[in-house]
């Protein structure tokens, strides 16, 4: 079992912010896992602009301002990366065991930084009843199908909840043809960016249904068609309001679950309610040497707010070993 001083498990903007700072402050040994085949994480799926207003002032798109923390890990010599190389443990004692082509390898780190994200809510945890056709998606996976892999969906989309990630999948689809149909909200107001209510559903004429859910999915093989209810003050369907939606596609934006199984495994203490750390402070965790940050610590509206705090977890890792605290 090899030793390492500072291990971050995630190579996404947080990952990226949180070894590069800790580098700045004196980390000698960095090793930065990621278990896609490229630096970047959601980022490189995330290609309209918006980005870097705050920690550049200037906008980007999701992969520009990826790009730039990714030039400065790849000049930093001392910035280990490991890619395709997917973490499965983490222990109390800080020793990590990650699979990697070929291999599974097994760290003992003095410091670990977990920023492993998140993974969406799906149509099972709301729930919503009727079939199970094709043509259901989580958001973020129809952003990655359009986006990474040139594959559209469907023809007719309704999008169930208003997260930034189904706001932005609304306007992409619209651009590539697609008729979308609807975005049904449960809440009395968005859930997702004012700017992004206006920009990707104002603009291009996208109905919002606020206080209403979908009760039934309708279709043999495929979607065929969803029904529509308006809901009170208590979430409860109103008698007489529902309607009906034609469609073959449904996205599915309900909010993201934090990815802290390691931290779980480990024997941290979490938030049942978020899945996020329970701690005295951001970047915490209840184990000492053991810190998280981006959307794993807590989830963020904005990649330059990730950046941050991010920083500041690669400091606060730093500080921790060069504090002289026992391994």
């Amino acid at each position: 079992m090899k030793n390492r001083e500072l291990v971050i498990v995630g190579g996404g903007p947080a990952g990226m912010a949180a070894a590069l700072a800790a580098r700045a402050a004196g980390v000698e040994d960095v090793l930065l896992l990621e278990r896609d085949q490229h630096l970047g994480g959601i980022l490189n799926q995330c290609i309209h602009p918006g980005f870097g207003l705050h920690h550049f002032k200037e906008e980007l798109t999701g992969p520009e301002y990826a790009d730039r923390f990714v030039r400065l890990v790849k000049e930093d010599h001392k910035i280990e990366v490991s890619l395709r190389s997917f973490a499965v443990k983490l222990t109390t004692d800080r020793e990590i065991s990650f699979l990697r082509p070929g291999a599974l390898e097994e760290v003992k780190a003095r410091a670990v930084i977990l920023a492993t994200g998140c993974r969406e809510r799906t149509r099972e945890m709301i729930p919503i009843p009727g079939s199970r056709p094709a043509g259901i998606y989580p958001a973020g996976l129809a952003q990655k199908m359009v986006n990474m892999e040139g594959w559209i969906p469907g023809k007719e989309a309704v999008i169930v909840g208003s997260g930034d990630i189904g706001l932005i999948m609304a306007r992409r689809m619209a651009l590539e043809g697609v008729s979308v149909k609807a975005v049904v909200e449960i809440q009395k107001t968005s859930r997702g960016l004012v700017r992004n209510v206006g920009q990707c559903l104002e603009d291009f004429g996208i109905p919002l249904y606020f206080q209403h859910r979908i009760s039934a999915i309708h279709g043999s093989g495929r979607v065929e068609k969803v029904d529509v209810v308006r809901v009170d003050d208590e979430c409860k369907d109103i008698p007489g309001s529902g309607f009906e939606i034609t469609c073959d596609t449904v996205l599915v934006s309900v909010g993201l679950i934090p990815e802290n199984e390691l931290l779980e495994m480990a024997g941290a203490e979490l938030d049942r309610r978020t899945n996020t750390p329970v701690a005295e402070g951001v970047n915490l965790t209840s184990l000492p040497g053991v810190f998280a940050c981006g959307n794993a610590c807590k989830v963020y509206d904005l990649a330059d707010s990730v950046t941050r705090d991010s920083e500041l977890a690669g400091k606060m890792a730093a500080q921790y070993l060069l504090g002289g605290r026992a391994a």
